[in-house]
């Protein structure tokens, strides 16, 4: 045993969690920053047209991070249970079957990415005044997906196995890179929303290259091996693909929900509503990331100590990140709840129309968020143990099987106060329906540490 698996196994729980935390946050921060910096300079720099269009593009986006989840963290649990149970080989053919699919998925993603790229975006919300913005964007982020799902993919896995210091680097360096070319891109250059989506693309070359030369160095835990990577291992991509739906469809299902989103707001609101929701959603990314960091500093404890039957570690890790995932939740509602204003002028200074808009949707749709966080924390306790199917189920509450039936039914009663009502409104009754499924799962490790203390 490594001294990586030795801390997963033997260092307190409530340590183990803020050392991964730290990490793990600022890394998710930063990689927060990648959209909401693109839309911040789009909107300052380029107008709020080019904000409406470059938002449209935001559903196409979650598709291609969709993958990179489905195939990244579906490995990473998989590396952290096999090196609970001291299986060092299966963790090594997990890492390289999972590279191969990684390159298989993002020349597939490319392709049909550009062949139905036209109908995506109209179908997303798209009109004559922005689908220009969104094409010179979309085109540039399609070509670099590669980069993309192999980059955010590979530095998950490092995380899994332990490094989430690594991890951390790793992302405030992409993202660093990522601040530092989009101003130079569109103001230096003038080459507009092209330059941001450059930027990106640039930013998550440099990413794949330093995740792809830790893997192959002795400094990793596992190693990514030739022998690995050149064939299939049908049982282990059957593992990765199980685990990993639960945030695919999450990723998916929020693609389809920010398409329908944009088609009934521009039917009730116009163009100006989309940019709107353009900026609530960057806060809501914000947000929700920083309780996806309390997730990845608890999955490797969880699928670790689940693989080990340390059951009393497992129950102690998911107490800590629930108190901890509802603490962020509450405070940011606060924040939202105070200053509105000030948030929306961070991304345009000059339309009156659009911090009204913005204004508004960003108090109504971030009425439930003190709900959101332990339902979040509540996933990837039921995924880092490989329970995808009710990982799923409690994934697509919230995301489909609620939100969508809201948004064809309350925007004919109440107009665009209804959008933003379907969004509080799920989450408050997805919330009621995840305790169920938690309390029901507590019992059954209690019952298991009880037999295995």
């Amino acid at each position: 045993m490594n001294q990586k698996t030795k801390e997963l196994a033997e260092l307190p729980v409530s340590r183990l969690m803020l050392k991964f935390f730290v990490p793990a946050f600022i890394g998710v921060f930063v990689n927060a920053l990648y959209n909401i910096v693109d839309r911040i300079f789009i909107g300052q720099g380029v107008g709020s047209m080019a904000l409406s269009g470059v938002s449209v593009t935001f559903p196409v986006m979650l598709i291609v991070m969709g993958f990179g989840m489905l195939i990244g963290i579906g490995a990473g649990v998989l590396v952290s249970i096999n090196l609970g149970k001291h299986d060092m080989n299966k963790a090594e053919q997990v890492l390289g079957s999972s590279f191969l699919l990684m390159l298989l998925v993002s020349v597939l993603i490319t392709i049909i990415g550009f062949a139905i790229k036209e109908a995506m975006l109209n179908s997303f919300g798209a009109t004559a005044e922005t689908i220009e913005y969104a094409n010179d964007y979309l085109n540039i982020i399609l070509a670099g997906t590669v980069f993309q799902v192999v980059g955010f993919s590979l530095n998950n896995i490092i995380r899994a196995e332990g490094n989430a210091r690594k991890a951390m680097y790793s992302m405030l360096i992409s993202a660093g890179i990522n601040m530092i070319l989009n101003p130079v891109f569109i103001f230096g250059f003038g080459m507009g929303v092209k330059g941001s989506a450059l930027a990106t693309v640039i930013s998550m070359i440099v990413l794949t290259i330093w995740v792809i030369i830790h893997f192959r160095s002795t400094k990793s835990v596992v190693r990514l091996k030739v022998e690995y990577v050149s064939r299939f291992n049908p049982k282990i991509l059957f593992e990765i693909l199980a685990i990993g739906m639960a945030p695919f469809f999450m990723q998916i299902a929020a693609s389809i929900v920010q398409g329908l989103l944009n088609t009934k707001l521009i039917a009730f609101g116009g163009d100006l509503a989309v940019g709107a929701m353009g900026i609530v959603n960057s806060v809501l990314t914000l947000i929700v990331m920083a309780i996806v960091a309390i997730n990845m500093a608890s999955q490797p404890i969880i699928s670790f100590n689940y693989g080990a039957r340390s059951y009393n570690r497992v129950k102690d890790t998911l107490r800590i990140a629930i108190i901890a995932a509802t603490a962020i939740s509450v405070f940011a509602f606060l924040v939202v709840e105070t200053i509105p204003s000030g948030i929306v002028r961070l991304f345009n200074s000059t339309d009156p129309d659009l911090l009204k808009f913005g204004k508004e949707g960003l108090r109504m749709c971030m009425l439930a968020l003190p709900f959101i966080g332990f339902q979040v924390v509540t996933g990837n306790f039921f995924q880092s143990m490989g329970k995808a199917k009710i990982a799923v189920l409690l994934t697509l509450l919230r995301q489909v099987i609620i939100l969508i039936p809201l948004l064809f039914l309350l925007p004919h009663f109440f107009g665009l106060h209804g959008i933003w009502m379907a969004m509080p409104i799920s989450d408050f009754l997805s919330a009621t329906i995840v305790v169920f499924f938690l309390v029901k799962q507590w019992k059954k490790l209690t019952a298991l540490a009880l037999t295995h203390p």
